[in-house]
């Protein structure tokens, strides 16, 4: 039987997940990296709604990345979501890794919301 390599990956969320949760006055910024995109989220755990959200597959965004390596196109992904959650009316937010390590992709996206505005 082939194990699932987004086990373990699943588990160290779930763990994240039990210290951490978003609330009206500091949502959940969450990340979630497929091998190809790179998605992020602003959430209100306590209404579970979306506030805010970028992602590589956006279409102004995808022209924005194209070409570039996806550490760079992390850093835009933070950028973007930053300044649509600022423009919610959002300055600061918990940074959830989603279980992945805060390393490459990760950090240049979280990087790139602090360059936009946002308090991590």
């Amino acid at each position: 039987m082939a194990k699932n390599l987004n086990d373990p990956r699943k588990r160290r969320q779930r763990r994240i997940r039990l210290k951490i949760s978003g609330t009206p006055e500091r949502p959940r910024l969450n990340v979630f990296r497929s091998l190809h995109h790179i998605y992020a989220q602003v959430i209100d755990d306590v209404a579970g709604h979306t506030l805010a959200s970028a992602s590589t597959m956006d279409k102004d965004i995808a022209e924005q990345v194209a070409g570039k390596k996806k550490s760079e196109q992390a850093a835009i992904v933070g950028k973007v979501v930053a300044q649509r959650a600022l423009d919610a009316g959002i300055q600061e937010v918990v940074f959830d890794r989603g279980g992945y390590v805060y390393h490459g992709r990760v950090k240049a996206l979280a990087d790139g919301a602090r360059e936009g505005g946002l308090k991590l």
